[in-house]
């Protein structure tokens, strides 16, 4: 396949992501004032001119830091050029060169391709003429943007297309599953996702918080295609005090709401907490498909039962929806993570499931007739009828003729017996009484 890739890269705080955004004509990347903001690398598409391209964002390039998040930074962007056919080197008229565009400048002189640069916050005569400046570069003419304003950025488009083997979209595509990885900070979720594919996609610290963005990649690999994403860790609303902060977790919960199926990670060390079960609600409540996922099992001391007994803790936690599937993984050994694909995808048919109106019938016919619903008020209540409605996720009517009358106990007998008859593993399952 050609490459049509590029990646954005320059110091921090010069405006990479408000551009990125602005190319895919999407806010995905989070925005904000504060430097060092973005973190992993953040995949886009562009479509110019009837052309489409990818684009990466890249964190802020620091040179000869020793902190640990800023390093890994330095990786990623590193990584980001090695993947590209294109470098948009992002500059600041305001600030001029400085010694970090300097030391970027000659990293990017030592690779065998095509560098744009591109002088943001242009946006009057004045700095038009101050962006000279940045011939001093050596990487050919600049493009004075403002990508906050979107004003030059269509000439550096014409001349991006130029330099790459841009592909035409095709009439249809598929639409591929998303399988999120969601839970509290520093549960592992980067880590599994980076031992999914097989390459450090995405930054891994001891660091809590260190994903801020919601990444998406694309997995085909041994019979699998599908999205994976990764989310920043979801703390309670109390514990949320920064801005940048704030918006990783609602990223995060769009994420949740827009999954096909949610990988919920837990840590084996720390048994599950509120906040797991949180999120668990949040997932439930949103009709998403669910995997719980026990990481760093590997650090656990286990005999023969503590598997059994960690399960019988969490069902008990996460009553009465316990038809989930449980897995007890180590996402840095790679322990298990193979199960999780298959029991994801799994999850993801079960969801689709379509039953026929006349088995569905028959089963639920024989259930009543097994266990009538009781009587209320002298009123006997008599089910003639369901089926399957046409949703998201599994969701079915069942015509009667008192359906306020009938409690949530006999509504959680019948989704049991729909459950034992029908695949339904990971899914939540919605019954509506309708009258006849």
């Amino acid at each position: 396949m050609p490459n049509n890739t590029v990646a954005i890269v320059g110091r921090p705080n010069v405006g990479k992501s408000t551009l990125f955004n602005r190319f895919i004509e999407s806010r995905e990347a989070i925005v904000d004032e504060v430097s060092g903001v973005t973190r992993d690398r953040h995949y886009g598409e562009v479509e110019w001119e009837g052309k489409i391209f990818n684009i990466i964002d890249t964190g802020g390039y620091v040179q000869h830091s020793d902190d640990i998040i800023e390093s890994a930074i330095r990786e990623q962007v590193t990584l980001a050029i090695e993947e590209a056919a294109l470098i948009l080197f992002v500059v600041d008229v305001i600030s001029g060169i400085t010694d970090l565009d300097e030391a970027v400048a000659e990293m990017l002189r030592k690779t065998n391709k095509k560098v744009v640069v591109a002088v943001n916050k242009v946006d009057n005569l004045q700095r038009r003429y101050d962006a000279n400046e940045f011939y001093g570069l050596g990487l050919g003419d600049p493009f004075c943007i403002s990508s906050l304003h979107g004003s030059g950025t269509g000439d550096l488009l014409d001349e991006i297309v130029q330099h790459i083997e841009a592909h035409e979209r095709p009439e249809e595509e598929e639409e591929l599953p998303r399988y999120a990885v969601v839970g509290r900070p520093n549960v592992g979720k980067s880590s599994l996702i980076n031992s999914m594919i097989g390459e450090e996609r995405n930054i891994v610290t001891p660091v809590s918080g260190t994903t801020r963005d919601s990444t998406y990649t694309r997995y085909k690999k041994f019979h699998h295609e599908f999205f994976l994403v990764d989310t920043a860790g979801l703390r309670k609303k109390g514990k949320v005090h920064e801005d940048v902060e704030f918006y990783s977790v609602m990223r995060a919960i769009r994420t949740i709401e827009h999954a096909d199926v949610c990988l919920l990670m837990i840590d084996a060390t720390q048994r599950i907490e509120s906040q797991d079960l949180n999120i668990f609600g949040l997932i439930h409540k949103n009709k998403r498909g669910l995997v719980l996922l026990v990481n760093k099992w590997d650090l656990v001391e286990k005999d023969s039962k503590t598997a059994k007994e960690y399960t019988r803790q969490i069902q008990n936690k996460i009553a009465p929806f316990v038809d989930v599937p449980i897995l007890f993984i180590s996402a840095i050994y790679k322990q298990r993570i193979h199960k999780v694909l298959e029991v994801a995808e799994q999850v993801y048919q079960n969801r689709k499931r379509r039953i026929t109106t006349a088995r569905l019938n028959k089963v639920i016919r024989e259930a009543v007739d097994q266990n009538p619903p009781p009587a209320t008020r002298g009123r006997y209540i008599q089910i003639k009828y369901a089926t399957q409605l046409h949703t998201h996720a599994p969701a079915f009517a069942l015509f009667c003729n008192y359906p306020q009358a009938i409690r949530a106990p006999y509504k959680r007998y019948l989704e049991n017996v729909l459950r034992k008859n029908f695949d339904f593993s990971g899914v939540p399952i919605q019954i509506f009484f309708r009258k006849k």
